[in-house]
């Protein structure tokens, strides 16, 4: 009688035929890679300990895989959406438009307006509608972390507002939020000295998490050298534009974890740039014969 149940069940439920089935048993590429090499096929280990639960490595430049799509809000003059992991944010960029406040700076350049707003739903403590000190504080590192890769001159009494919103936080908010309104402001045509691409870093003790997710943040913080840092870098110009430093690290490995964070800025940089070139190749058309 149950398996009746199951079977009738079974021929219930619509099957996705667009969906690609994969195989049920997989190997590993390193097994190809060396037997195309002409090598014996040796799979590196990883200690227990030095695992991540994603499977990254500890101390390691090892960023979640990013994928990010411009032009995605059509009310906005320009937009992107970033996924990193289980991170998931959107930013809508508007103007340039006349500025409210007519004091001399507005006159001379323009302004840059920053919101950086967390979705109720988007933690696993449900967050208030009003914005709290984090979100502020988090806005005004935002700010200060784009602020440099914009040409402001070229828009004297105009403002320009930039809103992130995460959709759901799963570590390395601020990081990927950077990236995001870098993307959009690319987006919406304003002029930029280059793109703003950011990345974070967790120490973990002797060793470093590049990336960190929201449990890998919220560790243990009773011991020492537990610290986390943002960088946001203009990889073109190679120029750090803003640093958020927050926890206990010692002198010798701050160096270190800029350099970490540098280096995984710079392993994002193509996908930034192959993102805008889809955007810029929906937009033009293509020419006719």
């Amino acid at each position: 009688m149950v398996k009746e149940v199951a079977f009738q069940v079974e021929r219930a439920m619509p099957v996705d035929t667009k969906r690609v089935r994969g195989p049920e048993e997989s190997q590993s590429p390193w097994l190809f890679v060396q037997q195309s090499r002409g090598q014996p096929t040796r799979v590196p280990q990883t200690r227990e300990s030095e695992r991540r639960a994603d499977g990254r490595r500890r101390g390691q430049v090892d960023a979640r895989p990013m994928f990010a799509r411009c032009g995605l809000v059509s009310q906005a003059k320009g937009s992107a959406y970033i996924e990193a992991g289980n991170t998931k944010l959107i930013c809508s960029v508007y103007g340039p438009r006349e500025t409210e406040r007519k004091d001399e700076l507005d006159m001379k350049a323009g302004r840059l307006v920053c919101a950086f707003r967390l979705a109720p739903f988007s933690c696993a403590k449900r967050c208030p509608w009003i914005q709290g000190s984090q979100e502020k504080d988090l806005t005004l590192s935002l700010q200060e972390s784009l602020q440099p890769g914009v040409c402001l001159h070229k828009y004297p009494r105009s403002q320009i507002e930039v809103n992130v919103l995460v959709l759901e936080n799963d570590g390395s908010a601020l990081a990927h939020a950077i990236t995001c309104a870098s993307l959009a402001l690319a987006d919406a045509g304003i002029e930029m000295y280059d793109l703003v691409l950011g990345c974070s870093l967790r120490q973990d003790g002797a060793a470093y998490l590049l990336d960190p997710t929201c449990s890998e943040e919220n560790g243990d913080e009773s011991t020492e050298n537990q610290g986390s840092l943002t960088v946001a870098l203009l990889p073109t110009l190679n120029q750090i534009s803003g640093l958020l430093s927050t926890g206990e690290m010692k002198e010798e490995t701050v160096v270190g974890a800029v350099r970490a964070c540098v280096e995984g800025c710079q392993r994002l940089y193509p996908a930034a740039q192959q993102c805008l070139l889809k955007s810029v190749r929906r937009k033009v058309p293509a020419p006719q014969n």
